[in-house]
């Protein structure tokens, strides 16, 4: 990864760059930014300049040995961390180590730098079950960086995802961040920083990258991905910055999303019960990630809902189904219901994370969003 094929950012990308010419890297730092932001990325890439042999005035050079390495993912001076779970393969705790997943973890990496912990359990077949980095995992780090270097001057460890870090592995890490191993660098990826040990954030210099502009990512969709340009604007305005979910829109020709969310919404207004029951037993059968893209999709819906009431004018950063949806749902909202909706709907986001029943959750926030749109 180069710094040039990660859009926008510009003034990070400086900050980095600078501290490498300065000499003045710090040797742990946090790179947190919400989810489908290039935070992984913008990790990456400064991990490649680091190590490039030939730098250039504002990147790598994308050419020498140690740039080919990092292309591959096979780098022997850059470590990685990152959660993993139990498989059908393994299932011994002690083997649920980093080291034992580097093969999808380089796939996954290379097809999705963008992916979240969900599109990598996806990836290892870790799907339906708790992520964690362990206790042993923390042993793992600590000893890989007790070894030199073994092609340049410095060492590098990414930890992805920190916050599915053990409490007690996380504590053993603590005299490691503040006194590492000289010329080693710790850059911790975070997309909820929030949720790290204050003793973990208190350790690291702050990397803060922001999620794309529409622009930003309109232009990530068209030149990385092969999207025609009207479609990746289109798309861009709906993932409001974010890649993630903007590539879920892009995997289907008629997104299941906007259908589902539709239907869902026919259903709650007209307080069609039975239909609500068998949206919920559909719901119940769809994976993890599936519910989680319906609920996130709602959220995006109502989000252009309340900028369509206030600002008529911005339904043209829409285009198709959704636009006509938008103008035709706006009618039943105002922005108290919207408000209300909104937090409904992050609410069993919230407990959908934390393995509640579907099928329960998904009628419950049904009721609760038809009674609001029938006040």
């Amino acid at each position: 990864m180069l710094f040039a094929e990660i859009k926008g950012q510009e003034a990070v990308k400086e900050k980095l760059i600078g501290a490498v010419a300065g000499n003045h890297v710090a040797h742990a730092q946090l790179f947190s930014g919400p989810t489908g932001s290039p935070t992984l990325a913008m990790a990456l890439a400064f991990s490649t300049f680091i190590l490039c042999e030939n730098r250039q005035e504002h990147d790598a050079c994308g050419q020498c040995p140690s740039c080919h390495k990092m292309t591959k993912l096979t780098h022997p001076d850059m470590h990685f961390s990152f959660p993993v779970s139990g498989t059908t393969k393994i299932t011994k705790s002690l083997d649920l180590v980093s080291k034992n997943f580097l093969d999808p973890w380089r796939k996954f990496l290379t097809e999705n730098p963008y992916g979240d912990s969900d599109d990598w359990a996806l990836g290892f077949g870790g799907e339906n079950k708790q992520l964690n980095i362990s206790k042993e995992e923390s042993r793992q780090i600590i000893n890989a960086l007790s070894l030199k270097a073994f092609e340049g001057r410095y060492k590098i460890m990414l930890i992805w995802l920190p916050e599915f870090m053990h409490p007690t592995g996380a504590n053993a890490l603590l005299k490691i961040l503040e006194e590492p191993p000289q010329d080693t660098f710790f850059f911790l990826v975070s997309q909820h920083s929030e949720q790290l040990l204050t003793t973990i954030r208190s350790r690291t210099q702050q990397v803060k990258i922001n999620g794309f502009s529409d622009e930003e990512l309109s232009a990530t969709l068209n030149e990385n991905y092969g999207i025609p340009a009207e479609k990746a604007s289109s798309v861009a305005v709906m993932a409001d910055g974010n890649i993630k979910q903007a590539l879920t829109f892009l995997e289907e020709v008629e997104d299941p999303g906007h259908e589902s969310f539709r239907n869902w919404m026919r259903l709650c207004y007209g307080w069609d019960f039975t239909g609500l029951v068998a949206s919920a037993d559909s719901f119940q059968k769809m994976t993890k990630v599936e519910r989680r893209h319906l609920l996130e999709y709602g959220l995006n819906i109502m989000r252009e809902s309340l900028i369509y009431q206030y600002q008529t004018e911005k339904i043209a950063r829409l285009t198709g189904n959704e636009a006509g949806f938008v103008q035709r749902f706006s009618k039943t909202l105002t922005p108290e219901k919207i408000s209300e909706s909104t937090e409904l709907i992050n609410t069993a986001l919230y407990h959908l994370e934390r393995n509640a029943n579907p099928k329960i959750l998904f009628m419950d926030l049904s009721l609760d969003i038809a009674r609001l749109l029938r006040k």
